[in-house]
């Protein structure tokens, strides 16, 4: 299957994290059968955390992935060194992206002037604070100076984890006017803005996060970026998703790169519930 560019590996594998916690070796061979199926142009990197790259090696095997398993790593200052160090002692793994989740004890800037100085070698992602906040604008100027991308908390596993419509309309907006390419975690289970029947909690849609970017991209006021996160109508989502041209549909990707989600069938499911994968996909 062909996927259409406003989805080509939108989903990065983050197996391992909540809610899904798949066992690593579990989540490392389903990520080979991902990887060699027919919805493999949906998939990004393996998201792992830095203490489990060892053990992640171990598990990649070349018969899985001949090329070696390109991999995501989520870490914090203190762990940094160990990871270069970890991967450059191993060529089963490919340095896809690191990222970085600043110490909250102690300002953004000079940590991510630190983690320049290191040189990753790959594309880096800085979870940034939330928008409003002086540490918001912290992390801003100097990841944009760096020519890091910022990522973008957008749920967790309780109520106050999941930012606002306001909030996230705040974070892209300024991305899209940084030039600066974003990604999101946690939270976007679906394609489509709801409110989760078991917990309450208000998750965004990944379908609502692309129109956002795109109407940013397009140079829409915040109020516009606003709405296409409160959209709750999948029908109406879907069409405004479908109709975008092409090279808005392109900046809009551009704009936002991937989100991260511990199951890759729930957005495939939702994909094509939404007769968005058709035959000519």
């Amino acid at each position: 299957m062909s996927f259409p560019l406003a989805f080509r590996h939108l989903v990065d594998d983050a197996a391992v994290f909540p809610p899904g916690l798949a066992p690593l070796p579990r989540a490392v061979t389903e990520h080979a059968g991902h990887l060699a199926s027919g919805h493999a142009e949906l998939v990004g990197p393996f998201v792992v955390g830095a203490d489990r790259l060892a053990e992640l090696a171990g598990l990649a095997e070349p018969g899985l992935f001949p090329g070696g398993l390109r991999v995501s790593v989520v870490a914090g200052p203190a762990a940094l060194p160990a990871v270069l160090t970890a991967l450059a002692g191993t060529d089963r793994l490919v340095p896809a992206a690191l990222e970085f989740k600043p110490d909250p004890a102690r300002p953004p800037g000079p940590q991510i002037g630190e983690l320049a100085a290191l040189g990753f070698p790959g594309t880096v992602y800085v979870e940034v604070p939330r928008p409003g906040t002086p540490e918001w604008e912290q992390a801003l100027a100097p990841a944009v100076r760096h020519g890091f991308r910022l990522k973008f908390r957008t749920g967790g596993t309780e109520a106050a984890a999941f930012p606002s419509e306001d909030e996230v309309a705040a974070w892209i907006h300024g991305a899209v006017a940084a030039g600066t390419p974003f990604k999101c975690t946690a939270g976007l289970h679906h394609a489509v803005r709801h409110t989760a029947a078991t917990t309450g909690f208000e998750h965004h849609g990944y379908l609502n996060v692309l129109l956002a970017a795109a109407r940013a991209r397009a140079g829409a006021p915040l109020s516009d970026v606003r709405a296409a996160l409160a959209e709750r109508d999948p029908e109406e989502l879907a069409r405004a998703v479908t109709t975008l041209p092409a090279a808005e549909a392109a900046a809009a990707r551009e704009a936002f790169v991937s989100y991260g989600s511990c199951s890759v069938l729930e957005p495939l499911e939702d994909l094509t519930a939404l007769g968005l994968l058709g035959p000519a996909a």
